[in-house]
């Protein structure tokens, strides 16, 4: 088991030694350049000797059936080919792919990304450890959104070496951090470097990254990112590169979401996010200047939703959200994360802006309203919206796809090759008016279709605009 205390850094001399020390603001008031040349010259070889161990080789391999070749049996390409390339049979493709995972508990979770584990047809996982030693794995969580996935590996009731979380939100801008993966999949390699910034958002839909440039690269997903304590603070995820090598520009999950989702695989749930019940937008440059905003900064409370917790803690529409427990937010998908983090059943500090006055607004962070059978159909007979999955507009379900409008039915999926998929109905679409009847759920729809009509006349929103479809029945 690994267990990080002072004394694997004694080697730090001097002033040097207090950026390892506390946290919170006495940490920051303690934090000072190195006074000399010599506080500089130490060596990071206690804190690998003792994190190496918790971090993993990742081999996925997926097999695939290939389909049959439109040259099979073609004297032509037999010819260039030869009698060994069989063209006439199905043949399995093995695909393979390269990343790391970090274990985090001594009975063999390791956390990595789901990008990492994704495959096609039967994948298999096997992991290797530093010491050689090989072991299958299962994979029992995962998430495209956070790009996190859970393994797990049977070590027959020993102890593996392991890595234990530390507080992300303690990091600063400017602290050492050490990246521990398998780049190019020459082995373990340890990078060091610092966290360049913090809660980027930019990157994905729906994810805040710590910034840094410690060096990563391909086959670096999924591995650690590690502060002078020895403590995991963020998984290394991607990098900004159009080379595809490293650019000292890479990004880490953040450790304390990594931990809600270990957290959630172990206890066998899947992680929930709390419902605010109100739609955010990231503010811009036309927001601030309609909402008279000094700063291009924070979400902006678009809709609140009726009985959701954002009504009862007295949100507005126009509200600017600008803080979230003491964090500063620059965008929704910040404020969604703080959240996320700070967990169902809890209770949020949110500071906005009213009309250009500060505000505090205390929300209780419940679960999203639970979507009932009824609420979706699968829709096929002879009509236009053939092939189409189809929702009621529940608010979490208008958050998701972003959507404006509270009637009508939402077209949620389409199926490949059907009559909805011909006609260009695409995810997102709103069907609010089918034969000049108004639509304000599937009651109203399913009915509607079910009527035989020389010229099928529909109504839809798409994106905010009014689209109006004529075909033959």
């Amino acid at each position: 088991m690994l267990a990080f205390g002072a004394g694997g850094l004694l080697i730090l001399a001097g002033a040097a030694a207090l950026v390892l020390s506390g946290s919170g603001s006495v940490e920051a008031q303690k934090r000072v350049p190195p006074p000399s040349r010599e506080a500089v010259q130490y060596s990071f070889a206690p804190i690998v000797k003792r994190t190496a161990p918790a971090v993993v080789n990742v081999y996925v391999s997926s097999r695939i059936r290939q389909s049959r070749s439109p040259f099979a049996n073609d004297p032509f390409f037999e010819r260039f080919f030869g009698d060994d390339y069989d063209f006439g049979m199905p043949r399995e493709r093995v695909q393979s792919s390269l990343g790391s995972g970090v274990i985090v508990s001594p009975d063999g979770i390791i956390v990595t990304n789901t990008h990492v584990v994704k495959g096609r047809g039967q994948t298999e996982i096997r992991v290797a450890l530093s010491d050689k030693r090989e072991f299958d794995a299962k994979l029992i969580s995962q998430d495209k959104k956070t790009d996190i996935a859970i393994l797990k590996i049977d070590g027959n009731g020993e102890d593996f070496p392991y890595m234990r979380f530390a507080d992300s939100d303690a990091l600063q801008v400017g602290d050492l951090v050490l990246a521990i993966g398998n780049p190019f999949g020459v082995g373990q390699t340890v990078t060091s470097g610092i966290v360049s910034a913090l809660a980027r958002s930019q990157i994905a839909s729906d994810a805040v990254f710590i910034q840094t440039d410690a060096a990563i690269n391909p086959g670096n997903s999924g591995g650690a990112l590690v502060d002078l304590k020895g403590g995991l603070v963020g998984i290394n995820t991607a990098i900004f590169s159009r080379s595809g090598g490293s650019n000292g520009i890479g990004f880490a999950i953040p450790s304390n979401l990594v931990k809600l989702h270990v957290d959630s695989a172990i206890e066998g749930r899947k992680v929930e996010r709390p419902w605010l019940g109100a739609r955010l937008q990231s503010m811009d440059r036309d927001m601030a200047e309609a909402l008279g905003a000094s700063r291009i900064s924070g979400a902006v409370v678009m809709r609140v939703y009726d009985n959701s917790p954002a009504a009862e803690a007295g949100l507005q529409p126009g509200d600017i959200i600008v803080d979230v427990d003491g964090f500063s937010v620059a965008d929704a998908r910040s404020v969604n994360y703080r959240l996320t983090t700070r967990g169902i059943g809890k209770r949020s500090r949110l500071k906005i802006i009213r009309d250009g006055q500060d505000k505090v607004a205390r929300v209780l962070l419940t679960q999203p309203p639970r979507a009932r059978k009824s609420d979706f159909s699968n829709l096929s007979g002879n009509h236009p919206l053939d092939g189409a999955r189809v929702a009621n507009i529940l608010p979490t379900l208008a958050e998701d796809m972003e959507l404006d409008l509270t009637d009508g039915v939402v077209v949620v999926s389409v199926r490949a090759r059907s009559i909805a998929a011909r006609l260009g109905f695409r995810a997102g679409d709103v069907i609010v008016d089918v034969g000049n009847r108004k639509v304000h759920d599937l009651k109203d729809l399913l009915p509607l279709l079910e009527r035989r009509r020389r010229i099928w006349e529909m109504t839809v929103n798409r994106g905010g605009r009014s689209l109006e479809l004529r075909v033959p029945g």
